[in-house]
């Protein structure tokens, strides 16, 4: 790393801790959710726009909130609690004694609250997209399950269901139930149900009542109709993150209690470790100890929060580096795009303009029609400074004074700040930004930008982008389009169908085709691009045949934009469009389109691209996420691609996938991932990722694999069964799409340090197998998985080690020394492709193997796991673990455990006891019979 390389992180440091230095309030302004002595500090909870307002509503997650702290602070050992909490209240709510926002948003919060149902009804869930250990997104509830007393009885007490999404949440942790797996055969050949712990009792419960085991689990198939139902009253005090519910369980799993051979998402994600132990690895335990004395901590304090009127205001950079590469021209037909299309219409918007001084441009304007829009487009700036110098704090604080004359302060305000210049006082206003209560979201022209430009938008919640110097790429339109209020009303918020862009010959053409689909349709607008001054030919038909030419479009010969709306709802289908270069010598042609929702009843198809954090260093790879969605239904097959744009090489292509393999740690949870490590160049890059689903059925996710709190069916309380109201699901797994969709967003940028400029060995393992499985067929283990790459998930292994092993512990903690199958037939396919391997059981049966100290020798099980290897002997981690049993069961029936075997035993007593005394009976009277008979024939020779 060089030092200017290195120059940036340090700067930052020593502005943290001068901030600290001058107000210890400062350190929580724009940082989020913050663990200090013990107390979380910014959990910000946000209700949802479509979510009516109700006077239980607010009160309720209080007390959820309250009950939350003290449990968890006891689940932890007294490490960790709640201290403050924000409530984010919608605008579409009653004013009344809130604070005005700052720099919270919707997008920004830990927890949301809405009325839309998911696949998960009103399962309580946290939306995990990355692995074990990792930080999940947020947490789910909805409106009906913290209004209705009535779910208590099936999820147990809103605060114990929140500790439960809270682990998931912030420490990476699974649940440690399975419904697709309610059972296993363990170590000693027995069922267990699965659980954690082992110690939590029940009984099988069929259509009738209690039932032996057997009559449940056939062929090792749960049957239909039947449950296990677990005891109201228990002794186990574990675990949290399998039945909170239970009011015995007050801990987490830990290293006593961990059920290691339950197979449940806790063991596969996370090795097999438990959920304390995980928890104990956290950054927020290893900064922190256990309160000392007996004393519960303060109940948590909470604050009100409402966004006021929408106020943003544009701080555009007019150096005369902004005249370079076209950058002028690109901020504006971007700007005039926004403020005619994207921006919500009630906004107040603003203009502010830089370079060495600042400037402002046009004060304060609420939007109410097209004239207000057209007005504030005609104060963007024309052209460029002859100034080279740029001082972006000069710009900004222009722009607050801008946004301080509606309200006096600048709290709640957006600023969309674009510079393409170096400015070595960048750091002076950093203080000034994070004080303001404005959220700056930053784009960067090109790559002689300000090193350090993101940091204003990390301090203030902001988005950040790059649009790299290349005539045909859209990223600066694109992120203009990616900026909406924050509010959460998808609704009211444009949505991306198309964005691209070609260098096109004189006299040849760029055409395509974009979908509307029925989701989506108001407020629809085509968007024509050039870089010369004569426009090209436009010819656009919609799905009946209608022609729309150039004459159509609004033109602004000035910044060389076309511009087509079309009123009401565009109809749905296929909309071809043809651009014809008519100019002398060729230039980048561009198209654009956003439409908006068509009904408030359906929600619409959406596109969320981001990455896992915001700068890396060669050669550690990065990974990128699109949740692809409608509502809350996750999105499956659809055909995902990533467009990373470096500063200075060309563009890269990558596919996501949804196949919980690689990247990806869940499967059709309609999050779509892959690694990304195809560094070019040091410098940012620029994350696009477009969306298209063909027309089908069965587009939306049924039953959704996750993290969501277990809704319980009933218990048995002083041995009587009790069960609970029938768990709501409004999950669909069929929805036509006649004509799919297509949609387009910006994820941002990030930046890369460490780009050798030459040549580099090979560096990328392949990556680690994590949905590995077996299953025993007769005297044969079938394994499968999905085929890592030669490079992560990329290309093709050379090579698999599969090691089995009897002890749980030895394949865990030394897999080089655990029995190696031979795989020489066994030649790994293309990357992403289904592998399946078979061997058999029998050599391992009998085979002699050096077990752990204090493990036990005796073993009706073999557990294994997998890595590979790539031409370079680099080898991947070892996969997840998983486990097959060695005894031939008879006629395919399981052994049974303890209890069931007492059961079973004392059933086939009473039988045969049954048997017996009916023999008697029936010989008795047989022997009668005969007696008789024998009487009368003597009577009658007497005759």
């Amino acid at each position: 790393m060089t030092h200017r390389d290195s120059e940036g992180p340090v700067c930052s440091l020593k502005f943290v801790t001068l901030l600290v230095a001058l107000s210890p309030e400062f350190l929580f302004l724009g940082a989020g959710l913050q663990l200090q002595d013990s107390g979380y500090d910014g959990l910000l909870i946000a209700v949802n726009p479509q979510v009516s307002e109700d006077q239980n509503l607010i009160p309720n997650i209080k007390e959820m909130i309250t009950e939350a702290s003290f449990y968890l602070f006891n689940a932890t050992k007294r490490r960790v609690f709640f201290r403050n909490v924000k409530i984010l209240i919608p605008a579409t709510w009653k004013a009344s004694n809130y604070s005005k926002v700052k720099q919270e948003s919707y997008e920004k919060a830990n927890v949301i609250v809405t009325d839309w149902y998911g696949a998960r009804g009103d399962d309580p869930y946290t939306l995990q997209y990355r692995g074990c250990g990792k930080e999940g997104k947020y947490i789910h509830f909805t409106s009906e399950f913290l209004l209705n007393d009535g779910l208590i009885a099936g999820y147990g007490s809103r605060g114990r269901v929140f500790v439960h999404e809270w682990a998931h949440f912030r420490w990476g942790v699974f649940d440690e139930y399975n419904n697709d797996k309610p059972f296993y055969i363990n170590g000693q050949g027995q069922i267990e149900v699965t659980r954690c712990s082992s110690d939590i009792a029940g009984i099988f419960v069929c259509e009738k009542g209690p039932c032996p085991q057997e009559n449940c689990i056939i062929s090792k198939i749960f049957q239909e109709g039947c449950m296990f139902i677990y005891n109201s009253t228990q002794n186990a005090t574990s675990s949290i993150m399998f039945m909170q519910s239970l009011s015995s369980v007050v801990e987490f799993c830990n290293a006593s209690t961990h059920n290691q051979e339950a197979p449940n998402p806790q063991n596969q994600m996370c090795s097999l470790r438990s959920v304390w132990d995980v928890i104990k690895g956290s950054d927020d335990f290893s900064n922190s100890l256990p309160m000392s004395g007996t004393e519960l901590p303060p109940p948590p304090t909470f604050s009100l929060v409402q966004a006021g009127d929408r106020v943003v205001c544009l701080v555009l950079d007019v150096s005369s580096k902004m005249a370079e590469a076209g950058r002028l021209l690109q901020l504006q037909q971007a700007a005039e795009f926004y403020l005619m299309q994207i921006v919500e219409i009630h906004t107040f918007v603003g203009i502010a303009s830089f370079h060495s001084k600042g400037e402002i441009r046009a004060q304060l304007h609420q939007i109410n029609n097209s004239d207000d829009r057209k007005l504030l487009v005609s104060h963007l700036p024309v052209t460029a400074s002859a100034e080279a110098e740029t001082s972006v704090c000069s710009g900004l604080k222009k722009g607050f004074e801008v946004v301080e004359k509606l309200n006096g302060k600048a709290f709640g305000s957006v600023m969309i700040l674009v510079t393409s210049g170096d400015d070595d006082h960048i750091t002076n206003c950093f203080l000034t930004a994070l004080s303001s209560g404005s959220t700056i979201h930053t784009i960067a022209l090109g790559s002689s930008t300000v090193k350090n430009l993101e940091e204003l938008s990390r301090l203030t919640g902001g988005l950040k982008f790059f649009v790299p110097d290349k005539s045909n790429s859209n990223s600066m339109i694109d992120a203009f389009s990616r900026i909406s209020s924050g509010t959460g009303d998808i609704f009211q918020q444009p949505i991306q169908l198309e964005s691209t862009g070609e260098n096109v010959k004189p006299q040849h053409q760029l055409k395509n085709t974009v979908i509307v689909d029925d989701s989506v349709g108001n407020d629809t607008t085509f968007l024509v691009t050039w870089q010369t001054s004569g426009p090209p030919e436009v010819v656009l038909f919609d799905p009946n045949g209608r022609k729309y030419s150039m004459d159509d479009f609004i033109t602004n010969l000035a910044f060389r934009t076309a511009r087509l709306w079309i009123p009401g709802t565009a109809k749905p289908g296929l909309w071809t469009y043809t651009l014809n270069n008519t100019h002398h010598s060729p230039q980048a042609l561009k198209v654009t389109v956003t439409s908006r929702a068509s009904r408030p009843a359906m929600p619409p198809a959406t596109v969320e691209a981001f990455v896992e954090r915001d700068s890396t260093h060669f050669p550690h790879p990065l990974m990128i996420y699109a949740i692809v969605r409608k509502g809350f239904h996750p999105i499956l097959n659809a055909t995902v691609t990533a467009t990373i744009e470096p500063e200075t090489a060309d563009p890269v292509m990558l596919k996501l996938f949804d196949d919980g393999a690689g990247a990806d740690v869940i499967k059709n949870d309609g999050i779509y991932s892959r690694y990304f490590f195809s560094f070019a160049v040091n410098g940012r890059y620029s994350l696009k990722v477009h969306v298209n689903r063909s027309p089908s059925i069965s587009t939306l996710a049924h039953s959704i694999p996750g993290s969501h709190a277990m809704y319980v069916p009933g218990y048995i309380t002083n041995g009587n069964i009790q069960m609970n109201a029938p768990r709501k699901s409004v999950g669909r797994s069929e929805e036509e799409q006649k004509w799919g969709f297509s949609r387009v967003s910006s994820g941002g940028s990030f930046s890369v340090l460490g780009v050798p400029a030459d040549p580099h060995p090979d560096v990328f393992p392949p990556c680690k197998i994590i949905d590995l499985e077996a299953v025993k067929e007769e005297e044969e283990v079938v394994l499968s998985w999905t085929a890592p790459g030669e490079d992560l998930d990329q290309g093709q292994a050379n090579s698999y080690e599969i090691r089995v092993s009897k002890s749980l512990q030895k394949i865990q903690d030394d897999f080089s020394n655990a029995i190696l199958v031979n795989t020489s037939k066994l030649n790994p396919q293309q990357a992403g492709t289904k592998e399946i391997f078979k061997f058999s059981s029998e050599l391992f049966t009998n085979r002699p193997e050096h077990q752990p100290d204090g493990e036990a020798q005796k073993s009706h099980k073999i557990y294994m796991a997998i890595r590979a290897v790539d031409r370079n002997s680099l080898k991947s981690a070892v996969s997840n673990i998983v486990q097959a049993s060695l005894l031939i069961l008879p006629n395919s029936s399981p052994v049974l455990a303890r209890d069931d075997l007492i059961l079973k035993g004392v059933l086939t007593a009473v039988g045969i006891i049954g048997i017996i005394c009916l023999t008697i009976v029936v010989t008795h009277c047989v022997l009668n019979r005969k007696k008789r008979a024998g009487k009368k024939e003597n009577e009658t020779k007497l005759l």
